[in-house]
């Protein structure tokens, strides 16, 4: 698979079909889904050849290093199902949550199954947790894939690298 990813002719361009204002707002828009536990409508944001991944390493390789999380499609279906029966001891009750998005940038494209391309995009977070045992802050830098799917933008891949990621992590129990 070639990718035009840090291409320096490419980098900040769009390709055909996307527009920045769109994307951003997507962005922003998955981010409330999540910080909100709208979980119905952050699931619907995913394509079905979908990659959640919030790797313990600097690697790029998640088969061969420990993940957070690494989850297809299904297994997304699978974690949100376990989510929504209000029985998960990590978010009883659920941590109030709100997250930043900042320094957005297109970084290039991936071709796709469907013989387009995806838009690869990147971004810095920080995630405030508030919770009855106190306020933790998650910060990383997150790489997403997008898709135009039937004129709607849709997930591709998530990646969450989180900035403390080689020091021991808090119960991570919602959606980052």
């Amino acid at each position: 698979m070639t990718s035009t990813r840090d291409d320096a002719a490419t980098v900040g361009r769009l390709p055909e079909g996307f527009d920045r204002w769109e994307v951003e707002q997507f962005l922003y828009r998955e981010a409330r889904y999540a910080d909100e536990s709208d979980y119905d409508a952050w699931e619907a944001l995913w394509t079905d050849d979908a990659l959640y991944w919030v790797p313990v390493a600097s690697t790029d390789d998640p088969l061969r290093e420990m993940s957070v999380i690494y989850d297809n499609r299904s297994r997304i279906a699978t974690r949100l199902k376990q989510v929504r029966t209000g029985k998960r001891y990590a978010q009883a009750p659920p941590s109030n949550l709100r997250r930043l998005l900042s320094n957005i940038e297109i970084l290039g494209t991936q071709p796709n199954p469907s013989g387009g391309v995806d838009l690869e995009v990147g971004a810095n977070f920080m995630v405030l947790e508030s919770r009855a045992r106190g306020n933790h802050l998650w910060g990383g830098r997150v790489t997403y894939r997008v898709r135009r799917l039937d004129g709607e933008l849709r997930l591709v891949y998530k990646k969450v690298d989180l900035v403390d990621k080689d020091r021991p992590i808090p119960t991570l129990g919602f959606l980052i």
